[in-house]
């Protein structure tokens, strides 16, 4: 016997497009096959078979199988009554093998009556293959319904595209994620090449790769607070970033949810006065002698309300000079509701304020003591303030109209510092040593979590885009866990203006990244939330269990790599088990991830409650 007619299954019964019917021979419906002293695993769902079309081999993958009555029974001489049923089998073509190797795509359509095969070893593991020759494998795991299977995977085919992990939680997808990059460096890390050009941001929401040694032990992990008080978080907790970054009109209109006819154009004004002045000869003292002037403006004034409004801001600033201010006014300065004006207490009978009298006030003279904060976001606020005064003294705006504004930008300063480490020059945050870096907001308040990651990795993809205008070489992976928190499409906790600006910078790193070589991994519990561009233009795809019907629908479709079984397998798939999909692999395939050491592990094993309760 030879091995074609062993391995032979049927012949096609009808070609409609893709869609392939092959009716089995009736000696081929055993589960398993004897052949060469192995067993081997017959035709079943799943499973892939080759057509053979003259000197051309077809590849197909089995979506259905159902049997159906053979019409001319009473005619033939059947010995046994289940002889009558015909199996027939639905196969959607996936390729075809050319040579030694497997292609993915239709050639050419088979013709009825060709005939069918099971793959031999030889061709399965052809089929099998996702490297390409002039790229670097590494092992991430086995074929789930193949044990013995090796899947390996070429580094530049995953690591040079965009990632997509999903699943829902405790099905496997930190593991998963943790996994790929652990291979990647126990490969690379001690390769000069890979820790001169190539950098790592891991976005961690909820602490769980900030273990010593998750994924790798050479990293800088920041493990960033705005639980504790400032003075007891640590240098090397806070991330070194310039003053240029924050200080930009689109991000402080976004921080201080600014309006854009009145109240980001005052910023506008505001930070151009800041950046004349800070760019001019001794700043501090033009500042000083802005305040001088605008204090004597204010207790000129003869309207209560706009004077005491203007004067609490002048409060703003002098109190970190003298905590005491506001006293120290009300002991020299009060005001006349009679006459309504500022007088001296000092000065009787009741006379209004003159300008020689203001500027021997201690109250004027502790402005010389003012100095500039050494947070930029504090010392902007300062020049909002002087701001202010100029315009709602020379009627250009409306107090009630900008306040909201400065005091929403205010209220987000604190949490900013503990946080971030604002420097007046530029400085890089990975270190020489160490290209990974895991960004731990476990500790943070919401608004910190949705904030930093944007401000973050906007500055670190203009930057690289800068340094690769000199260097092609460089590399850069953008890898953000729980991405649903920061790139969700539907979100009613922030204005239109904060996502729609959100959005635009994550959907421009994953459209043009590419091409200056930055490149996004996400992983989510909830596909479904996240915006469907930057989904549709993943690359691969490792998929676990998902049981949402929203989430189901939203990857079938914005994926068209997979096929229907695929996705029908998707609420079932077990705990480390996941589809994995994409440019990186010719055809979707169920597999079980490598086992990883526990060392290496993310932090996101489900507790077994008994272990503590016995």
């Amino acid at each position: 016997m030879t091995p074609d007619s062993i391995l032979r299954i049927g012949k096609v019964l009808s070609v409609k497009g893709r869609l392939i019917e092959v009716l089995v021979d009736k000696t081929k419906n055993a589960s398993h096959l004897l052949y060469n002293g192995e067993i081997i695993r017959n035709v079943s769902v799943g499973s892939f078979i080759k057509i053979s079309k003259g000197f051309e081999e077809l590849v197909g993958k089995i979506e259905e199988e159902y049997i159906t009555e053979d019409k001319e029974f009473i005619t033939k001489n059947y010995n046994r009554e289940k002889e009558r049923i015909n199996r027939v089998l639905r196969v959607s073509l996936a390729g075809y093998l050319d040579k030694f190797e497997f292609k993915q795509g239709i050639k050419e359509l088979p013709l009825i009556e060709n005939e069918c095969y099971l793959l031999s070893q030889n061709e399965f593991d052809r089929v099998h293959n996702f490297l390409k020759k002039d790229d670097f494998g590494i092992s991430i795991g086995n074929l789930a319904n193949e044990k013995g299977k090796e899947i390996k995977i070429g580094v530049n085919s995953l690591f040079a595209s965009h990632i997509g992990i999903f699943g829902n939680t405790g099905s496997g997808k930190s593991y998963t994620l943790a996994s790929l990059y652990h291979r990647l460096f126990k490969e690379y890390e001690t390769k000069t090449g890979f820790k001169k050009n190539a950098r790592f941001l891991l976005i961690d929401f909820n602490g769980e790769y900030s273990k010593e040694k998750s994924i790798t032990a050479n990293k800088i992990i920041y493990n960033l607070s705005t639980r504790k008080e400032l003075s007891k978080i640590k240098s090397i907790d806070r991330i070194a970033i310039s003053e240029e970054v924050i200080l930009n009109l689109e991000l402080l209109s976004i921080l201080s949810n600014a309006t854009e006819k009145t109240q980001k154009p005052f910023l506008k004004r505001s930070l151009d006065y800041y950046s004349k002045m800070m760019n001019g000869a001794n700043p501090i003292n033009h500042f000083r002698n802005a305040l001088k002037k605008h204090i004597v403006e204010i207790l000129l004034l003869t309207t209560r309300e706009v004077s005491h409004a203007l004067l609490d801001y002048a409060y703003l600033i002098l109190k970190d000079s003298n905590s005491n201010i506001e006293n120290d006014f009300r002991k020299e300065i009060e005001w006349n509701s009679t006459l309504s004006y500022f007088k001296l207490k000092t000065k009787i009978p009741s006379k209004k304020i003159e300008e020689d009298e203001i500027t021997e006030t201690l109250f004027y003279k502790s402005i010389d003591k003012y100095e500039f904060s050494d947070n930029c976001l504090e010392k902007v606020i300062h020049f909002l303030y002087i701001q202010i005064m100029h315009d709602l003294h020379t009627n250009k705006a409306v107090y009630e109209h900008i306040a909201p504004a400065i005091n929403k930008l205010k209220s987000k300063t604190k949490d900013l510092q503990k946080v971030f480490d604002f420097q007046s020059t530029s400085k890089d945050i990975f270190g020489e040593e160490n290209n990974f870096i895991v960004i731990n907001l476990n500790d943070v308040n919401l608004d910190i979590k949705k904030t930093l990651p944007l401000i973050l990795s906007k500055h670190i993809y203009d930057n690289h885009k800068i340094t690769r205008d000199k260097s092609d070489k460089n590399y850069l992976n953008i890898i953000i866990d729980e991405a649903h928190n920061i790139l969700s499409f539907n979100s009613e906790r922030e204005s239109e203006t904060w996502k729609d600006y959100r959005l635009e910078t994550f959907e421009e790193i994953i459209k043009e990244g590419r091409k200056f070589g930055v490149f996004l991994t996400i992983a989510s519990q909830r596909p479904s939330d996240i915006s469907s561009t930057i989904i549709s233009q993943l690359h691969n795809y490792f998929l676990h269990r998902l049981i949402n019907n929203k989430d189901i629908e939203a990857v079938e479709r914005t994926i068209s790599y997979l096929d229907k079984l695929s996705f029908e397998s998707l609420p079932i798939l077990p705990t480390g088990t996941c589809i994995l999909a994409g440019l990186s692999a010719q055809l979707p395939v169920i597999i079980e991830m490598k086992e990883l050491e526990e060392e290496f592990q993310p932090n996101s094993k489900t507790i077994k409650p008994t272990d503590f309760w016995n």
